[in-house]
């Protein structure tokens, strides 16, 4: 059985970002990473974090030359990890960027709604290596993951000392359209003017890589080019990366008044769906592509391009392949995956494809998917390989799911 979920507000009160903060491997700031997208550029590499010698895989994402003292207080950098920095750094520039501070909104009417999975493997070990330091001891997954959750959301809000209403989101790659759509409930609720949204992710630590890798589906491949190929018929798995994107979500009027204020792009609709474990006659994803079409008063052929949730799994390929087929028709619209570029990002990926989508709306350009030579000939989508292309866009679906069964899909739209 599937059920459906999406979003019963009271309202329609148009919501749209004004601030983007992203850290990826390819790039650092929505310039540098955009710049990166329609080059072609890959982050994808041999893994230096840590020694994978004893691992299977051994490719991965790594965000390079980001040196947090630059960033943040020295007194931050203790009580944070590699990817919370990250975190904490993407959020500043996306309030930077959307011009907002506590003068101008109460700080109770700012909140941040982010996405976690796995990012507290890293606080999880570097912790437990130092209690071991002692002596006899532990940490228990429920007290890393938690840290985590918490850090996601209330390290952003102490720093910036927001007091809106917050939450975490936990769904995995689904997490980030999930946490979107939640800062807009509450948005368009009353309960906040404005929300940081998003989500980071991390997997590389060994704690993590080994947890990845037993679920088989990490790409074993030792050439960065051939790890990750969603939709090629060499598809062997994915490659993990590291990063994601922090977003500033508001209602319009009050974008609107903000003077020099650059609106990305509104977010349209959202709808979201759960498979069971059971085979079911109702495919979950292709419901939740039609819920958010739905929410967003659009049709298929309003849909310029898809940014595709890319598994890099043979079955999880096709499946997303013919609901898109199913829907759009053979070929009917541009499909692209830059995340080919920056690795799977779990509950970063989502936002990051997010704030990709809106960029590509604000340029007119489809950025490319790397290292695919050609589609699976079953699978009949319109993937677009190696080359960006330039074209006038005005709205973009994004799609994502997350393991265990979460399936989301949301709309965004030129404002």
């Amino acid at each position: 059985m599937t059920t459906s979920t999406m979003s019963t507000t009271t309202t329609k009160t148009k919501t749209v970002i004004t601030g983007i903060g992203i850290a990826a491997a390819n790039g650092l700031g929505p310039t540098g990473y955009w710049r990166a997208l329609m080059n072609g550029q890959s982050g994808l590499g041999p893994v230096t974090r840590f020694d994978v010698s004893g691992y299977r895989s051994k490719i991965a994402a790594e965000v390079p030359d980001f040196a947090a003292a630059r960033h943040l207080p020295n007194r931050l950098l203790p009580q944070t990890d590699h990817i919370t920095r990250l975190s904490l750094v993407a959020s500043d520039w996306a309030l930077k960027q959307a011009n907002v501070t506590t003068d101008d909104i109460p700080s109770t009417e700012i909140g941040v709604v982010t996405a976690a999975a796995g990012g507290g493997y890293e606080y999880g070990q570097r912790e437990l290596a130092k209690l071991h330091s002692k002596g006899p001891s532990f940490v228990s997954a429920y007290q890393s993951f938690a840290w985590f959750y918490a850090v996601n959301t209330g390290q952003i809000s102490i720093r910036h000392g927001l007091r809106g209403a917050s939450s975490t989101v936990v769904s995995d790659q689904a997490g980030g359209l999930d946490a979107i759509a939640h800062a807009r409930r509450l948005i368009r609720h009353g309960d906040n003017q404005v929300t940081l949204i998003g989500g980071f992710d991390s997997a590389l630590c060994p704690w993590a890589w080994a947890s990845h890798q037993s679920s088989g589906r990490m790409s074993e491949a030792t050439d960065p080019a051939a790890a990750f190929l969603p939709f090629d018929e060499r598809a062997n798995g994915f490659a993990p990366g590291e990063g994601g994107a922090i977003m500033v979500l508001e209602a319009a009027e009050t974008a609107i008044e903000r003077p020099g204020v650059r609106i990305y792009g509104e977010i349209a609709g959202y709808a979201a769906t759960f498979d069971a474990r059971r085979p079911n006659r109702d495919p979950g994803f292709r419901r939740a592509i039609e819920l958010a079409l739905a929410d967003a008063n659009a049709g298929p052929s309003d849909i310029d391009v898809i940014f595709a949730d890319a598994a890099g799994e043979p079955e999880a390929d096709r499946a997303e392949a013919e609901a898109i087929t199913e829907i759009f028709g053979p070929r009917g619209v541009p499909v692209t995956a830059p995340k080919t570029m920056t690795g799977r990002l779990f509950a970063g990926g989502a936002s990051l494809d997010v704030a990709t989508a809106l960029l590509a709306l604000y340029w007119d350009a489809i950025p490319p998917t790397i290292n695919v030579r050609e589609v699976d000939p079953e699978f009949e989508i319109d993937l677009v390989l190696k080359h960006p292309r330039h074209r006038p866009l005005r709205t973009a679906l994004v799609l994502a799911r997350g393991l265990g069964g979460f399936n989301s899909a949301m709309v965004v739209r030129k404002f």
